[in-house]
């Protein structure tokens, strides 16, 4: 709402940052129920508040789909696909079956809805070739985020459509 830095208020600002903060907030929240990728800050420790990190919820989903020692995902659900993933996903209520792994197949998509930006796709791919060579791995985005555009979808007014024209 200022066209200029000559009509920016303290209001104006003001309310510009409870606006982003408010948004951060309702990230936050959508991802309360997830069991595993609830946050993207690890706070430390109470005696080396120096190692408190920043880790994206992209590399924490590509490190648990590479696994090597392959538990079974906690917020990461497999799909099933065919009549045999079918009869295990069933079978499973049952018995001790174990279910499909993400990783388990040699084509890894990924989706991302919102936007990914290139250092993110770069990430997927050095993270895949490192601890799982020989998969072959698809990074796909309704948007290719530019740090301008990342900017201006964090501003835009209805999150849902925004009008960032990117």
């Amino acid at each position: 709402g200022c066209d200029s830095s000559l009509n920016l208020t303290s209001q104006k600002a003001t309310a510009a940052v409870d606006s982003i903060f408010r948004s951060l907030r309702d990230i936050a929240r959508v991802r309360m129920h997830m069991k595993q990728f609830n946050s993207i800050h690890n706070p430390g420790s109470n005696t080396h508040q120096a190692s408190a990190s920043y880790k994206p919820l992209l590399k924490q989903v590509v490190e648990e789909i590479c696994n090597p020692d392959r538990p079974d995902p906690v917020d990461i659900e497999h799909m099933s696909s065919g009549l045999t993933d079918l009869l295990k996903t069933g079978f499973s209520m049952f018995m001790k079956v174990n279910r499909p792994h993400p990783g388990d197949h040699p084509l890894l998509i990924i989706f991302m809805v919102g936007g990914v930006s290139v250092s993110e796709v770069k990430m997927v791919k050095d993270l895949v070739a490192t601890r799982k060579p020989g998969t072959q791995v698809i990074v796909l985005s309704s948007v290719l985020l530019t740090p301008h555009s990342a900017v201006e979808l964090l501003f835009a007014p209805d999150r849902l459509q925004p009008d960032a024209h990117i």
